[in-house]
């Protein structure tokens, strides 16, 4: 069984991919572009892909390829119904990161509630000796206990969030999808997006949930809330955001994630790091090293079940 990982820079140097117990010819590439996707998977059974777009017209073009080993959560990067067509299985990584995810975005919203970056400048820039007092309070300070929580999405990660902040002493509340009646414990969309103090995204990026947040939902927030994404940077719209910042009508934003990854540097989010309520961090939320040790020997576990004709954590 020949083996590709087209992208074995998507985890870090000190993760641990062992090698599958079964006979096999494994190659992997730092990085591939998008021309030499084909070329690379020409004589493949298995193709090991993080982020490297898998099309339609790739597979046409692979008849060897049995199946597309994803070395992440997220599918949008592979055609699914072109695979199910072509008899090719997929499979995903799953719950690897239930607690580093949840422990970042708790971290944003500590950060932004506290003010800890517009402080850490403030003092850089020596704005204490100004003060001449002991402390100065040019930024406002907020505890999470107490605040509502709202969850957009309510997933595994979304849960763990929600224990995390329950035990700060947070009130959590869920919304239900956006123009679906609510129920079953969730509230209606709109009503979470009003009246939660701080919005948590953690949903999958797809037709539904592309800008699930934008200039009308910036209009509805609290003019101090907090959002938080560390999903998928499509939740949002970014020129909308930008713009909430710019006019001071949200308290923050905390984000890990971009519509386009790595960003320009005319990207709205790029722009929008000129605002000391505004964080931005290089879609790491889920990589800490234990949680990429777990993906990677889930990676190798499925690619395993497979050879063994065993389904497991398969898309298709």
């Amino acid at each position: 069984m020949k083996l590709v990982f087209l992208d074995r820079k998507t985890l870090a140097p000190d993760v641990k991919l062992r090698r599958p117990n079964l006979d096999h010819h494994w190659q992997d590439y730092a990085d591939t572009t998008p021309e030499q996707v084909i070329e690379r998977l020409q004589h493949a059974d298995v193709a090991i892909v993080n982020k490297v777009h898998i099309s339609a017209d790739v597979i046409a073009r692979l008849p060897s390829l049995k199946l597309v080993a994803l070395a992440a959560t997220g599918s949008d990067n592979i055609d699914l119904n072109a695979c199910r067509n072509a008899g090719i299985a997929v499979c995903n990584i799953r719950n690897y990161s239930e607690s580093a995810v949840p422990e970042h975005a708790l971290s944003l919203m500590m950060a932004l509630s506290r003010n800890l970056y517009a402080y850490r400048q403030s003092v850089e820039h020596g704005r204490w000796q100004q003060s001449g007092q002991f402390c100065y309070f040019d930024y406002s300070v907020r505890d999470l206990k107490g605040q509502t929580l709202g969850l957009i999405g309510y997933g595994t990660i979304a849960r763990d969030l929600e224990r995390l902040a329950k035990a700060l002493g947070m009130k959590v509340i869920v919304a239900a999808r956006k123009g679906q009646p609510a129920g079953h414990g969730r509230l209606p969309f709109e009503q979470v997006i009003e009246t939660a103090d701080v919005i948590s995204l953690h949903c999958p990026l797809n037709k539904d949930t592309h800008h699930v947040i934008s200039e009308r939902e910036f209009a509805m927030m609290k003019p101090d809330a907090l959002l938080i994404n560390v999903g998928r940077g499509g939740l949002v719209d970014e020129e909308a955001l930008l713009n909430a910042l710019r006019e001071q009508r949200i308290g923050g934003a905390g984000f890990d994630v971009v519509s386009a990854e790595p960003p320009p540097a005319d990207h709205p989010l790029m722009q929008a790091l000129q605002y000391p309520n505004f964080i931005l961090t290089p879609h790491i939320a889920w990589a800490s090293h234990d949680s990429m040790q777990r993906l990677a020997d889930q990676l190798i576990d499925n690619i395993e079940a497979f050879a063994h004709g065993r389904k497991q954590n398969r898309l298709v």
